[in-house]
């Protein structure tokens, strides 16, 4: 870094100003500069020959007239005879140390000069922030910032707030102390934001949360909590909530005093004979207190990543209903699900869940995954009683597809009794409709999430899916028929060497599987070019039936099992995916604003903006 790089940081920042807030820092400072840069300049003068006649050369007064920025310092270098720029005087350390660092009293006055704006704005005072931020800047650009100002303020900082903390607690009470502290983290926040380095705001933080709360969490919980709790002042427990989580070991000491609170206001109901005639109902409006104040506790934090815990709570949902999770028994599972419940009552995202879970929903039902179907109901008959039927209706549909699905195959198997030629395949189709099971959008249009591909099916696949096309459009006139082949699957009865095996294989594993009936060896092209697989999805493939635990395609393959189910390499959801479902929720809640609105228009006619925005 040359001169002329940092240098207009330092000259620009310490301009002269006239305004009020800023004369006790720049008077005495402009004193400093402008003696310490003349005899900078001077002594620069004598050392070339161009600079030699005075007659060329500013006074000294010329040079700091009207407050002198970089930008007239290089136009006046410039005009010299030829003489380059102010960058030829060489690197940043002929500023350090003939402006800055070389004169003490400079670096003392531009200290207090900035502590002392920075006091007068916590005292409520209009200050000149850009100014600040100039000045803190040249103090980063020449890396004197930690070191020099920093631990200074942060030490005033201390003091500042230990003081206020010990005046403060004495003369509020609890509620507008909490507020006070809450403002003062917000201010601090602000100020790091606009003018100090990023770099102080943990310090700066935790020396605020130290001295307004950390030093008085016994005096702020005994001289407050009983009597917000008593006036059921919900907004100022849940303040004082939010603050004592800033503080490790806040929240336990918390708890604490309340859990002795209930217990003490619990007992004087009790065993005072006086109120047994409203005991009862006593106790229950002191649980519907509590009850009330824990929820908007809950409330206030949960919702504080937007639609993120939405997204959670369908994938933990995901994760108890597979088939395969650690719940032992229903009744567990279904305690774990009405816990679930609770949490899911308080948040705001509901319609991100909703995208989630039936994302989900529909992999358990279409790969057979579910733990248990008892349990995939008696969930959506939560969701039901919680959010409403409409709600629900499409996640019910896609239980109502698959008790279809399995009707309609028994009339299918009826239908094949009767049929000529009916082959040596045994079909069994999910009849999904469209507008119940998950979709994406792809440039205009609508498709499923299962993007259908073409693939090269063997002829009596093919046979058998006109046969079956047949079957029920012929019920079902007008319908139209979309054949999913990324979700079908297969039981193939294979002979190997030395023994028979079944396997339990997807679509394009039997695709594969079933090409070495006409050889031995094929190169990835070649199945490629066979059965018409995408790149990946081949690879995928072919990972599945070659290098997991059942190695089918190897020379010589051997399994204690007769039945062998055979995984696909599963892809995990990527980043863009679950950007794609929150997009499309953002999208689907604005066509419901919209259509709000045009309702709530169509009533009233004439409605002024804040009036239709609390109609909404």
């Amino acid at each position: 870094m040359n001169m002329y790089q940092t240098t207009p940081v330092l000259l620009r920042s310490v301009h002269f100003s006239t305004k009020s807030s800023s004369d006790m820092l720049f008077n005495p400072l402009t004193l400093h500069f402008t003696a310490v840069c003349s005899a900078h300049f001077y002594r620069f003068r004598s050392s070339y020959p161009k600079m030699s006649d005075p007659k060329s050369f500013p006074s000294r007064n010329e040079i700091f007239s009207n407050g002198l920025e970089m930008c007239q310092i290089e136009i006046y270098f410039r005009s010299i005879h030829d003489f380059g720029s102010i960058r030829d005087f060489g690197s940043i350390s002929v500023i350090l140390d003939i402006v800055y660092l070389s004169d003490r009293m400079v670096q003392s006055k531009t200290f207090d000069g900035i502590l002392q704006l920075i006091d007068k704005e916590r005292s409520g005072e209009a200050v000149d922030r850009s100014l600040l931020r100039s000045l803190l800047g040249m103090l980063s650009d020449l890396q004197v910032y930690k070191e020099s100002f920093e631990d200074r303020f942060l030490e005033e900082t201390n003091c500042l707030y230990a003081g206020e903390g010990q005046r403060l607690l004495q003369e509020r009470e609890i509620p507008e102390y909490l507020h006070h502290v809450n403002r003062r983290l917000e201010e601090e926040t602000d100020r790091v934001i606009t003018y100090l380095d990023h770099g102080t705001h943990k310090p700066l933080i935790a020396c605020v949360e130290k001295q307004l709360l950390g030093e008085h969490l016994p005096a702020i919980l005994q001289k407050g909590l009983k009597s917000m709790l008593d006036e059921n002042r919900v907004s100022d427990v849940t303040l004082m909530f939010q603050l004592f989580s800033r503080l490790k070991g806040g929240q336990s000491i918390l708890l604490q005093h309340w859990g002795e609170y209930i217990k003490n206001f619990g007992s004087s109901i009790v065993v005072n004979p006086e109120k047994d005639k409203d005991m009862v109902q006593e106790l229950l409006d002191f649980k519907d207190k509590v009850d009330h104040i824990i929820d908007n506790l809950l409330k206030n934090f949960i919702n504080r990543r937007a639609n993120k815990p939405a997204e959670l709570i369908a994938k933990y949902v995901d994760s108890k209903l597979r088939s395969g999770n650690k719940e032992a028994t229903d009744e567990e599972l279904e305690r774990c699900l009405d816990k679930i419940m609770i949490i899911f009552s308080f948040i705001h995202g509901k319609d991100v869940f909703e995208a989630f879970y039936k994302k989900d929903l529909a992999k358990r039902l279409l790969v057979g995954k579910s733990a248990s179907v008892d349990s995939e109901k008696s969930k959506l008959s939560k969701l039901k009683h919680e959010c409403g039927a409409a709600f629900t209706s499409k996640l019910e549909g896609m239980f109502k597809d698959m008790e279809l699905s399995k009707d309609v195959m028994i009339q299918f198997k009826q239908y094949m009794q009767n049929y000529n030629d009916p082959g040596c395949i045994d079909l069994t189709v999910n009849i999904l409709t469209m507008g119940y099971w998950p979709t994406v959008t792809v440039t205009m249009d609508v498709t499923p999430t299962y993007t259908p591909m073409d693939v090269h099916l063997p002829s009596e696949m093919i046979k058998l899916q006109e046969i079956f096309k047949t079957f029920y459009l012929g019920k079902h006139s007008g319908r139209r028929l979309q054949w999913q082949s990324t979700l079908g699957h297969a039981v193939l009865k294979a002979d190997f060497k030395d023994e028979k095996k079944e396997l339990q294989v997807s679509l394009f594993q039997t695709l594969v599987l079933l090409m070495f009936n006409e050889g031995d060896e094929f190169s990835l092209e070649d199945i490629k070019m066979a059965i018409a697989i995408e790149g990946s999805e081949l690879r995928r493939t072919l990972q599945s039936l070659a290098c997991g635990k059942a190695r089918v395609l190897n020379k010589i393959f051997k399994h204690k099992l007769y039945r062998i189910k055979i995984n696909q390499i599963q892809m995990k959801e990527t980043v863009e995916e679950q950007v794609n479902t929150t997009e499309r929720v953002f999208q689907d809640r604005q066509y419901q604003i919209d259509a709000a609105i045009v309702r709530i228009m169509k009533m009233r006619k004439t409605l002024t903006h804040n009036l239709l925005v609390s109609e909404l």
